[in-house]
């Protein structure tokens, strides 16, 4: 007798990039030993002067070179090239939980469109470890892209991928129409993120400044507007 075994769902895992070479290489080892050959790794990079692009290839990931800089529009010529069934939007200062992808697989298996982990940093301030604690809640303002993303590429298409023209805000609005196409789940695991920008900025005023752009962005204050804040609020070293 043939017993025939089904293969695991296909996951993309998609980073955009820019200036990254430095911390892409241990990213890049890590994911290769949590994957198995059911998983591909493609860097969306947008010209990086530092090699970026260099560095991943040399890393194992399959590059797609964007021609602007705008994490919406990477993420999307990312997905564009990806061949998974199963796409994963993940920073290139965060790492995914150990046994990510069979987490990803167990919970599209369970009928789950979309979804993210938790939230932890890899520094110990009490502030980040309280700001932390509220991604548990499934609550669309407290999405954020450092949770990563994954999401079952029809859904994906059902809800016209990322919007190009938002350069803040873009990884909460596309969490709102993902929804409308299948049910989404906080998974009780944690991705671990870099604190580097609270480090460099200030933990109390990164914090503050993310909250005003977000109740602004809800007020309805217009992308460049809120970009202009951006800029003059967070010094261009730690954006």
């Amino acid at each position: 007798m043939c017993v025939l075994f089904a293969s695991p769902l296909s996951i993309s895992i998609i980073l955009p990039t820019y200036n990254e070479a430095e911390g892409l290489p241990a990213l890049l080892a890590y994911l290769q030993a949590e994957s198995d050959t059911g998983v591909e790794i493609l860097v969306a990079d947008a010209g990086s002067p530092d090699g970026t692009a260099v560095v991943a290839q040399a890393g194992g990931a399959r590059v797609v070179l964007c021609p602007q800089r705008g994490r919406a529009g990477q993420l999307n010529a990312g997905a564009a090239a990806a061949t998974g069934r199963i796409l994963y939007f993940l920073h290139a200062d965060t790492y995914p939980p150990r046994g990510f992808p069979a987490l990803i697989r167990a919970a599209v298996a369970a009928g789950v469109g979309s979804g993210c982990f938790r939230l932890r940093f890899n520094q110990p301030h009490w502030f980040l470890r309280l700001s932390a604690w509220f991604t548990r809640f499934d609550v669309n303002a407290l999405r954020f892209g450092d949770q990563s993303l994954f999401v079952q590429r029809t859904v994906f298409e059902q809800a016209g991928g990322f919007r190009p023209d938002l350069q803040l805000m873009e990884d909460q609005e596309i969490v709102h129409r993902l929804r409308r196409y299948g049910r989404f789940r906080v998974l009780p695991q944690s991705v671990t993120t870099s604190a580097r920008k609270y480090l460099a900025v200030g933990v109390y005023r990164l914090q503050a400044t993310f909250t005003l752009l977000a109740l602004l962005y809800w007020l309805g204050v217009s992308q460049a507007r809120l970009v202009q804040l951006y800029r003059r609020l967070i010094p261009a070293s730690a954006a």
